[in-house]
């Protein structure tokens, strides 16, 4: 009778037969897939945060475009067209102000929920990596985020497209009725044949304390005086000319695309801190308390206050390179409040708040930073909280 001797040899592992799956692994760093997409029906299943989310996005521009079309249809003799320069303007920053809080609070909830509903200690003993767990979180949430905010200026676009009023054929530029689609050598010869017209409308070309206004004779002697300060300033007149056409124009296809790649990215940013600092905190209301403040009252309040030594330090707050990263369609016109002019930069951006420019490079680097930042604060935050 011979028996088997047990093999002291290593047991090799079973070769996986075609046809069939391997054992999915589970501590890559790159989410799955199906990891991504599970968060994203996690948040979706959140009926109130869905229902939020299309009450700060869409709801506002549907109620708004809804009435003024009804108006206009009724009498059109007293509305105006629903779509206008104005208009689009003033409904993009909406979206974009309503937008970045509702992202935030969307980041909060996704970088909160495994937390408060007691899932988190059940994700890691599954094996999965916490960066993974973390990553996963960005593609599910830009997901819902970012089709709500399309869906919301694409309805703002068509509005404009199809029911804006005529293109005008004159530029507002400091109360003087300026023809359209003058280069700057155009608009010195334009301003330099009417200088007693420059000054009584309020181009400041006369010397403080000068009283000005339709009545007022200007003496010969001033008149090289303003002839003097349009050639000085020349370059500032044709910046403030070009951003007041734009904004008092129908926005072109092209600045209509500038300023939807602008609104994409300000609600990227929004998720992106309210998820970092939602993992940080682990609190959700914390986190939304804390950007609704940082949004409505901090970044203004400091944009338009400017502090003695501290100005560079306002300018790390977001709030302020997306502000000068933001097109000139979105922006104010010059002489109004926060209007100053385009900025030298990459979508000929025009701040609407009162602080000085930064160079390109900073402006770029700050955005950067919050984006790599807040991600890898919430990243490190998942990978060393207590299960």
């Amino acid at each position: 009778m011979t028996t088997a001797e047990p093999s002291l040899s290593p047991a090799r592992p079973e070769a996986v037969q075609p046809g069939r799956r391997g054992r999915p692994r589970t501590g890559g760093w790159l989410p799955t897939w199906d990891l991504i997409t599970t968060k994203n029906l996690e948040i979706r299943k959140r009926h109130g945060l869905m229902i939020t989310m299309l009450v700060l996005i869409v709801l506002p521009v549907v109620l708004f475009y809804g009435f003024r079309l009804l108006f206009h249809a009724a009498d059109p003799h007293t509305y105006a067209p629903a779509g206008s320069p104005g208009n689009f303007s003033q409904l993009t920053n909406l979206i974009a102000e309503f937008g970045f809080i509702a992202a935030a609070a969307l980041g909060a909830a996704a970088g909160t929920t495994d937390l408060s509903d007691g899932m988190f200690r059940h994700l890691v003993i599954t094996g999965r990596s916490r960066l993974a767990l973390y990553l996963a979180r960005i593609p599910a949430g830009l997901a819902i985020i970012v089709p709500l905010v399309a869906l919301a200026f694409a309805m703002n676009c068509l509005v404009t497209s199809y029911e804006g009023t005529p293109q005008p054929t004159t530029v507002a530029l400091y109360g003087l009725n300026v023809p359209e689609h003058l280069d700057a050598a155009e608009l010195r010869t334009w301003l330099l044949q009417r200088p007693q017209q420059d000054a009584s409308a309020g181009l400041p070309v006369l010397p403080s304390g000068f009283p000005i206004g339709p009545a007022v004779t200007i003496p010969p002697a001033q008149i090289a005086h303003i002839r003097s300060a349009i050639d000085k300033n020349i370059a500032t007149f044709s910046s403030q000319y070009a951003s007041a056409e734009i904004s008092g124009s129908n926005p072109a296809d092209n600045e209509m695309a500038k300023a939807g790649l602008w609104l994409e990215l300000d609600i990227g940013i929004g998720f992106l801190v309210g998820l970092g600092l939602g993992s940080l905190t682990g609190q959700r209301t914390t986190t939304i308390i804390v950007l609704i403040a940082l949004e409505i009252i901090v970044t203004p309040l400091l944009a338009r206050v400017q502090l003695p030594y501290f100005i560079d330090g306002e300018r790390l707050l977001i709030g302020i390179p997306m502000d000068q990263l933001r097109p000139a369609a979105l922006a104010p016109p010059p002489g109004t409040q926060g209007g100053g002019g385009l900025g030298h930069l990459l979508f000929g951006g025009q701040g609407a708040l009162g602080i000085p420019p930064m160079p390109t490079w900073a402006m770029i680097s700050v955005i950067v930073g919050w984006i790599v930042g807040w991600s890898a604060i919430g990243a490190w935050r998942m990978m060393t909280r207590d299960a």
